[in-house]
């Protein structure tokens, strides 16, 4: 069974914005990994449209991946990530409920913006670059 590979929106970004290294690694990935993103940075990216068509061209990316959304213990641990490292790391809320799905899930998290999630422990993080 293929582990699940928690995709942030920074690499989605590019991939849209037709950076073909985003785009070969999302195909190189999904061969051995259930490509899925979190409900959070999908609202994210529904943010960053500008227009109707942006967001239809939204949808049409996302097929490919499994939508998660945030699983029960993760909505408490996306607290405690809060408490650990909101006044130490500037942790922000939407990084804290994305790095508290991944933990819950178990699954390995991929981001182009290692430093906003680097210090936090039981997060297992694969750099993109």
């Amino acid at each position: 069974m293929p582990s699940t590979l928690l995709v942030d929106a920074d690499i989605l970004i590019d991939a849209a914005r037709g950076v073909r290294d985003a785009a070969d690694w999302l195909d190189s990935m999904a061969e051995d990994n259930r490509l899925a993103v979190s409900i959070v940075t999908e609202m994210e990216l529904v943010v960053g449209c500008r227009d109707k068509r942006e967001l239809r061209e939204l949808d049409r990316s996302l097929v490919r991946f499994e939508r998660i959304p945030i699983p029960e213990p993760g909505s408490a641990l996306a607290v405690d990530l809060l408490k650990r490292y909101r006044l130490s790391h500037g942790l922000l809320i939407a990084d804290a409920l994305i790095a508290a799905t991944a933990i819950s899930m178990g699954s390995v998290f991929a981001t182009k913006n290692q430093r906003h999630f680097r210090f936090i422990e039981g997060l297992n993080l694969l750099p993109y670059s």
